[in-house]
């Protein structure tokens, strides 16, 4: 059984200079898992929520790519909330672990890279059946 506590801040490798920054994570080398699909969303309303599910198998790394949003985790005792607003630090979310974004700032984009590609039977949507599991 997965706990809030198996999910951690990674943080990314930052190379900056005079004309900016650029960071980058590597599949299994600074980011624990393969990664298979990256995707990011934005045009964020203030007030909307993401997320609200959970996986059964896939590996996530969320980042703040701009602006801020938080986390909250969830492992069906346990819950946390984590307050993202570097892009040189990614939440590793584990599966079995809950997931809800919220309370976004203007111009949030949420980046996400992931284990696996988008296969809809690993997504748990239900959170009384994500409790009961």
């Amino acid at each position: 059984m997965a706990s809030i506590d198996d999910c951690n801040i990674i943080e990314l490798t930052k190379i900056g200079s005079d004309r900016g920054s650029l960071t980058y994570t590597e599949s299994e080398i600074s980011t624990p898992f393969d990664i298979k699909r990256v995707y990011y969303t934005y045009d964020i309303p203030t007030a909307a929520e993401r997320g609200g599910h959970a996986h059964k198998a896939q590996h996530e790394l969320v980042i703040a790519a701009s602006g801020s949003f938080e986390v909250i985790i969830d492992d069906g005792k346990n819950k946390k909330t984590v307050f993202l607003n570097n892009p040189q630090k990614g939440l590793h979310i584990v599966p079995g672990i809950w997931r809800e974004l919220k309370s976004f700032s203007t111009a949030s984009v949420v980046l996400v890279m992931a284990s696996d590609v988008f296969i809809d039977s690993d997504y748990i949507k239900n959170y009384k059946e994500f409790v009961h599991d």
